[in-house]
């Protein structure tokens, strides 16, 4: 069948599936032109009437997976300029144009030529065009169409997160959601019932359940049991076309964890265990082990145990890594006690889940029968912790001081030999029976000496001396009275001159070694030989000390400046003993506050006496003094002896001034420095004809000195000019010949000076042998400091003058 659309110049054909009843799939476009008016008049697809030429399109529709051997017609363009005389040639561009679409340039005939997929690529846009064959003009302007591929059911759904695994809690009720499969159809959708998809479960559907449109996997049944099962698998499939006839599917295996609860309690495989061990095991030493299985798993499994019965000689804790319960001994065990112990162990889930605690209790016992076999033990003292007895101090030698009970604990009960261990009574003060442990004395005692004694006994079996066991036995001394009290330190008091009657002098205290179990009481007299004393009298406080008052007045020290005063002191006893000691008191002398000042007439002597210590302290302070005194002096003769040498070398005609700017002390190679480190070490004439030198020159001229005055004077004073002339010229010509010299613009001074020279000499050198006129005799009187200048100037002897 063929269908014709006619718009303005353009007629379009569809064949096959391009079929369109009332334009329900027609996309037309509408064309518009201007009326003679003015106004514009827009037409619809179905007007006859030609306003512009123009494209008429509606979507071609081309089935996928074509699979015949000839090209699927598709559909065809066509112009109502096309008189079938083949001036017309159609073209197509776009999507597959040339490749997967074809046109036939005459007809217009569109065919596919190869299988098409609409999961792949569901349209194709493209354009075509109309062209005059002869001229190859474009006859119409290009228009765009677009091919759809329609959908057929050809695509299964698939699992795309395939393999699930999910869990579920064992005991979970019916419906409890497990997890959620999801599959995907490639086909469209939009296009019938190719993309729906229902599930269903192909195995365990009596186990488990998937919702038929939501693929929610949920429990069938409630007694799942991880311990029965711990792992489901089931087949989900899933079907589209919404389940019906010819519907494509896809299946996945589903696996199903089930996961642990507690719900179930602690048993013991045995009810009861049986267990031996040694009555000579240590405290803590473990007896046995035993453990409670648990069918969950995890932290499900934990458990703690306790002992219900015999738990005051055992105890039982848990090891962590196996669970195991480890029962250890909490006392010591005694094989002639008791020879078996039934220790009730239980066991206690740790982690109780409350929505089980109605299946059962979560606990389990057992009896562990512990035996307890016999070992040959050592003698055991009677009391265990030790014996403390007690003995006065003038108990005689051989005196029992108390007896030491020991047996063996075995059934044969042996006899058993006592000692004592000599490393705790070196000096062998006490003894003992062997055989029935009676301690004795073996020397006298002396509580002030050691009021406690120490000693370790020894007992052991009579036949098997291995089987031997210790005890501490403390032996306390008793106090008798048998030290006299004693004055606490050998007193001295110290009194005025002016005391006053009834005056305190001092207070006496006593000490006795003796501790009587009711406390010491002293009682203070005057010893008989005092009892005429009319000096002091002596009072009984009463708390065990006893003051010393003054019985008179005016006391003399020149007349007896000592007193010495005998004091009887008894204790309470029994018996009483008494000591008698001695006070000494000094007469003083005191000023009017009541300061002692003084005791006797050699106190002034001591207190003036220096002792060994000071004066070898003062000899030393005096023999460092001497030492400075002799550094001094050395010092300062040092230093007179260098400033005298610098003076002597103080030499001022030697003295060379500079002008002259150097490049600093770094500067070296301006000049020779060697002028100037020596001051005596001039430099000489170079060569014979230079003239006289420096220091030659004054004697030279010394000796041809004239003797006359007058005219002839005149002409040697003419002449020392010259003299110095040429002396200056020779010499600035060595200075400027000389590389050695200070530089040439440098200022140099000769202290040279010629005879008769109309100043004279301004030297005080040779002022004695001048016929000066000045007398200098005053300067004798100014002083020995001026001593030595006036021996200079002062007139001397013809004789001394003439030597």
């Amino acid at each position: 069948m063929a269908l014709s659309w006619t718009s303005g110049a353009w007629t379009l054909a569809a064949l096959g599936f391009l079929s369109c009843c009332s334009f329900g799939w027609c996309e037309a476009s509408r064309t518009s032109g201007s009326t003679p008016g003015g106004s514009r008049q827009e037409q619809g697809p179905s007007s006859l009437e030609r306003v512009k030429r123009g494209w008429v399109w509606n979507q071609f529709f081309v089935v996928e997976e074509y699979t015949g051997t000839e090209p699927l017609y598709v559909g065809k363009i066509h112009t109502d300029s096309d008189e079938g005389e083949g001036n017309i040639k159609y073209t197509i561009s776009g999507e597959g144009a040339g490749s997967i679409f074809i046109i036939d340039e005459l007809t217009g005939d569109i065919h596919a030529t190869e299988r098409l997929d609409r999961e792949q690529k569901a349209l194709y846009t493209l354009r075509a065009r109309a062209w005059d064959r002869l001229s190859n003009d474009p006859l119409e302007s290009e228009s765009e169409f677009v091919i759809k591929v329609q959908d057929i059911n050809d695509s299964e759904p698939k699992f795309l997160k395939a393999p699930y695994i999910g869990s579920v809690a064992e005991l979970s009720p019916i419906g409890t959601s497990v997890m959620t499969v999801t599959a995907s159809d490639a086909d469209d959708p939009a296009y019938g019932s190719s993309a729906k998809v229902v599930y269903s479960v192909l195995d365990g559907e009596k186990i488990f359940t998937v919702g038929r449109l939501t693929g929610i996997i949920m429990t069938a049944v409630a007694d799942l049991d991880r311990e029965t099962q711990e792992r489901y698998e089931l087949v989900v499939k899933a079907t589209d076309m919404a389940g019906q006839m010819g519907g494509l599917s896809g299946s996945t295996t589903v696996t199903i964890v089930i996961t642990d609860v507690n719900d179930n309690p602690p048993r013991f495989p045995q009810k009861m265990y049986q267990f031996s061990v040694s009555e000579g095991a240590a405290v803590g030493t473990p007896v046995g082990r035993v453990i409670a299985t648990d069918a969950d798993m995890g932290e499900n499994t934990d458990m703690s145990y306790l002992i219900k019965e015999e738990g005051e000689l055992f105890k039982v804790t848990t090891d962590v890594e196996t669970q195991e319960a480890i029962v250890s001994i909490k006392k010591p065990l005694d094989f002639e006690s008791k020879r078996t112990h039934n220790v009730v162990v239980e066991a206690v889930n740790k982690h109780v889940d409350p929505r089980f605690v109605d299946l059962g209790s979560f606990r389990d016992q057992t009896i562990v029968r512990v035996s307890v076999s016999d070992i040959d033990e050592p003698p055991i003292f009677q009391p265990a912790e030790g014996a403390m007895m007690e003995v006065q101090e003038d108990a005689k030698v051989g005196a029992v001081v108390g007896i030491i009970t020991a047996r063996d604990p075995d059934v044969k009960n042996k006899p058993v030999r006592f000692s004592i261990d000599r490393t705790t009574d070196q000096e062998m003060i006490f003894h003992i029976d062997p055989d029935s442990g009676a301690i004795t004395l073996g020397k006298n005692l002396d509580r002030e000496t050691a009021g406690w004694h120490n000693i370790t006994v020894r007992a052991v079996e009579a036949d098997n001396h291995t089987m031997a066991s210790h005890s501490a036995v403390s032996i306390r001394i008793l106090d008798v009275n048998d030290n006299p009290p004693e004055l606490a330190t050998p007193y001295e008091a110290s009194i005025c001159e002016d005391a006053k009657p009834g005056q305190l002098i001092h207070t006496i205290s006593v000490v006795d070694r003796d501790e009587p179990q009711s406390g010491h009481r002293f009682y203070f007299t005057l010893a008989p030989e005092a009892s005429g004393n009319r000096h002091f009298t002596l009072w009984d406080v009463k708390d065990n000390t006893a003051g010393i008052r003054t019985q008179r007045s005016g006391f003399n020290r020149h007349e007896q400046n000592v007193y010495f005063l005998p004091i009887l002191v008894v204790d309470s006893g029994p018996p009483s003993l008494s000591s008698t000691g001695t006070l000494t008191i000094h007469v003083c002398g005191c000023d009017t506050e009541g300061a002692i000042q003084s005791c006797n007439a050699t106190a002034y002597v001591m207190s003036a006496a220096l002792s060994p210590g000071a004066l070898i302290a003062l000899l030393v302070c005096m023999l460092i003094l001497i030492v400075l005194v002799l550094l001094i002096l050395t010092l300062k003769r040092h230093r007179k002896g260098q400033r005298m040498t610098e003076d002597e070398e103080d030499m001022r005609d030697n003295v060379i001034k500079y002008n002259d700017e150097g490049g600093g002390e770094q500067d070296t190679q301006a000049y020779d420095m060697s002028a100037l480190r020596n001051l005596y070490d001039f430099p000489e004439a170079k060569s014979c004809d230079s003239g006289p030198d420096i220091r030659s020159l004054p004697q030279w001229i010394q000796s041809n000195r004239p003797s006359g005055g007058g005219a002839d004077g005149a002409a040697a004073a003419a002449a020392d000019f010259s003299l110095f002339k040429g002396y200056i010229r020779k010499k600035v010509e060595q200075a400027d010949a000389d590389l050695s010299v200070p530089p040439y613009d440098s200022f140099q001074t000769y202290a040279f000076e010629g005879n008769s020279s109309p100043a004279l000499s301004l030297s005080s050198i040779h002022t004695l042998s001048t016929t000066s006129e000045q007398d200098f005799s005053y300067l004798s009187d100014w002083g020995p400091r001026f001593r030595q200048l006036a021996g200079y100037y002062a007139p001397g002897n013809p004789e001394e003058e003439g030597s």
